[in-house]
C-alpha cells in the first residue's frame, strides 16, 4: 500500500511540476531568407575547404602528381593505351575500384563485373563522366571526384556517405 501511495504521490508531483508551468511562451521570431542565406553560405565555404584540405591530405600521403580540371576533378593518367579518346554516345566498359579518402575499397569490378556506360549520357558519377572523356582504350587512370562530382549531399544510399569524396581507380577496357 504505502508503494502505491509513493507512486501516486510522485506521478501527482510531476504533473504538477511539467503540467501548470507557469513559463509564457517566447515569441518565434520569423527569420527571412535573406538572414538565413549568410550563415548557410558560410557554413557550406567552411565545408567545402574541409573537403578540400581532405582531399590534398589523401593526394599528398600517396604521392599522386595529380591535375585539377576546372570543375575540382583531380586525375592522373598511368599508363596510356592507344586509339581515340572516348567521345560522346561511346559505349565504355571500365574494370575500376571506388575508394573514400580513408583508403577503404568500397566497390570493385572484379567482385561487380565491368562498369559499362554510354559516355554523355549520364547514370555515372558527373565526375567519372568528366574524367572518361580524358582517356582512350587500354588508359589507366586514377580520379579523385570532389563530392559534388560524386554523390554529393545525400551518398549513394548503400556504402557511400552523404559528402563524401571518392576516389576512382579505372582502367578502360573497351570503347564501341
Amino acid at each position: 500500500m504505502r508503494k502505491i501511495v509513493f507512486i501516486f504521490s510522485l506521478s501527482t508531483l510531476f504533473f504538477t511540476l511539467f503540467a501548470c508551468n507557469s513559463i509564457a511562451p517566447t515569441e518565434s521570431k520569423n527569420v527571412s531568407e535573406e538572414e538565413m542565406k549568410e550563415p548557410l553560405l558560410k557554413a557550406n565555404k567552411y565545408l567545402l575547404r574541409q573537403e578540400e584540405e581532405d582531399i590534398n591530405d589523401f593526394v599528398r600521403r600517396y604521392r599522386w602528381n595529380m591535375e585539377i580540371s576546372g570543375t575540382g576533378l583531380r586525375f592522373m593518367i598511368d599508363s596510356i593505351g592507344a586509339g581515340s579518346n572516348v567521345q560522346y554516345g561511346n559505349l565504355v566498359s571500365l574494370s575500376y575500384k571506388v575508394k573514400l579518402l580513408t583508403g577503404e575499397t568500397i566497390y570493385d569490378s572484379e567482385i561487380s563485373g565491368l562498369k559499362e556506360f554510354v559516355a554523355g549520357r549520364g547514370g555515372v558519377e558527373a565526375g567519372l563522366e568528366e574524367g572518361i572523356k580524358l582517356l582512350r582504350k587500354g588508359d589507366r587512370a586514377k580520379f579523385v571526384l570532389p563530392s559534388h562530382l560524386a554523390f554529393g549531399l545525400l551518398g549513394d544510399s548503400d556504402r557511400i556517405p552523404p559528402r563524401s569524396p571518392i576516389i576512382y581507380e579505372i582502367q578502360v577496357i573497351d570503347i564501341k
